[in-house]
């Protein structure tokens, strides 16, 4: 599978948290070409503000791998992360990251600020952004729409 088919596994993870209420954001961890850590947005159902795609996906990786460190992985999220996440990235010592929509609000990889680029962090990840970025944002323009009480017209 290539970047473009695992970002359509995380939306898939997205919009199943959105019908259940929570912003739509996806993640997933694949090392070796396996999913290894699935996650959705889940802080409103869990009472977490923690309990972000991307914690959720490692979480679940680490549990099945046994080990808080998941080296040579990548993570595929449909939302750029924020700081929390980028932190937590870099702890796992994820190799890669790629992400769909771009965050102009609280993205941590390249939009408001860029962790993964501080030279002075001891873990640096790649990151490659923009992967199926309009059916990504699409998602979260029709969750945010929806909830104000309007429709996007195409």
């Amino acid at each position: 599978m290539d970047d473009s088919e695992f970002m359509g596994l995380a939306l898939e993870l997205a919009r199943e948290a959105g019908a259940a209420g929570e912003v739509p954001v996806g993640a997933l961890v694949v090392m070796d070409g396996e999913v290894v850590g699935r996650g959705s947005n889940q802080p409103i159902g869990r009472h977490d503000p923690t309990a972000h795609a991307e914690i959720v996906a490692l979480r679940d990786a680490a549990t099945r791998l046994g080990n808080y460190r998941l080296p040579g992985s990548t993570l595929y999220v449909t939302l750029e992360p924020c700081a929390m996440c980028a932190g937590a990235i870099m702890h796992a010592r994820i190799a890669r990251v790629v992400f769909g929509a771009r965050d102009p609000k609280t993205g941590a990889a390249g939009s408001v600020i860029d962790l993964f680029a501080e030279s002075r962090l001891n873990h640096h990840t790649t990151v490659t952004g923009d992967v199926l970025a309009e059916q990504c944002g699409d998602l979260l323009s029709g969750f945010f729409a929806a909830r104000r009480g309007r429709t996007l017209v195409a």
